[in-house]
């Protein structure tokens, strides 16, 4: 494992942003944290850094716990913070430069790496320029190059796609998949349901501090789902049609709207090729037949009653 964290709990004041967390990362992948605002993913990550240390519980980087973990392990890890985390005085080269050596790099070593970062973001053709003239997305995208100029084994993007326009946001997510095929793992937090269902290949979800699922895409829809809704079209309406429809084995019910039947079936009948006979029995025309799937909004809905952006 890359990362173990058991019951981790963090406090400010009276409020507990982060309670009773325990989640694993695993090599190679990357880790999708989804949550609203406020839920915890921020305070989450500073405690994974080494930024507070958690009130209880025990965080293991590389299979080692955090506090024997020495500098050399520390330097495996990059960090993409939410905020803009450059230098506005230096140029985009100078700053890449700058945290290439807070990682411990110099000299030739570190020259190529600072090319090799600037040039991943895209921005090489831009290192003389300082941040403040580059867009929003620019900002960000200097933000890894700072983030990824040592090639650390496990990379913690924290909202890194907040604020910028849709054409920086493919490039950040390209990016992130490139550095996966690379060899790094990556944690990636986000509020944005899209995102870490397009990237992610696990993905945890928190919301007012606890840590409510996790799992593949898949396996956190199959958790709400209890039922199986199929659209059928049909060339001419008939109530005989979705008549015929409901004595199949599973099906609970059936809709008619002018020339579409919604019917809904108990989880797990696989009744659809069922339907198919008894609509061809009753010389249905099909048009087109269609499947509803859980859908990762509908996960989270279900699980804290409320949409992700409430």
């Amino acid at each position: 494992m890359i990362l173990e964290l058991n019951g981790i709990v963090k406090r400010y004041q009276n409020k507990t942003a982060v309670n009773q967390v325990s989640l694993t990362v695993k090599e190679g992948e990357i880790f999708g944290l989804l949550g609203p605002n406020g839920a915890g993913k921020t305070t989450l990550i500073s405690t994974i850094c080494g930024l507070s240390d958690p009130e209880e519980g025990e965080i293991l980087l590389f299979g080692k716990t955090m506090k024997s973990a020495g500098t050399e392990i520390k330097k495996q890890i990059g960090v993409v913070p939410q905020d803009i985390a450059v230098i506005q005085g230096l140029t985009a080269y100078e700053n890449v430069t700058f945290f290439g050596k807070l990682y411990g790099l110099k000299g030739k070593l570190l020259k190529e790496r600072v090319e090799e970062a600037l040039n991943f973001t895209g921005l090489w053709d831009r290192r003389k320029d300082k941040p403040g003239k580059y867009s929003g997305g620019m900002q960000r995208r200097l933000n890894i190059a700072c983030a990824i100029v040592h090639q650390p084994k496990l990379i913690i993007m924290d909202e890194p796609t907040v604020g910028v326009d849709p054409q920086s946001r493919n490039h950040i997510l390209e990016s992130i998949c490139e550095l996966n095929r690379r060899g790094s793992t990556i944690i990636y937090t986000s509020h944005y349901m899209e995102e870490i269902e397009e990237i992610c290949s696990s993905i945890a979800i928190m919301d007012e501090g606890r840590l409510i699922a996790c799992g593949t895409s898949e396996e956190l829809k199959e958790q709400i789902a209890n039922e199986e809704k199929t659209f059928i079209e049909v060339a001419t309406t008939s109530q005989m049609f979705a008549d015929s429809l409901k004595n199949v084995e599973g099906v609970t019910e059936c809709l008619v709207d002018e020339n579409r039947i919604t019917v809904v079936s108990t989880k797990g009948s696989n009744n659809l090729t069922r339907m198919i006979e008894r609509l061809t029995s009753a010389h249905a025309e099909i048009i087109t037949i269609g499947v509803e799937r859980p859908s990762l909004e509908s996960v989270f809905l279900t699980l804290t009653g409320r949409t992700l952006r409430d």
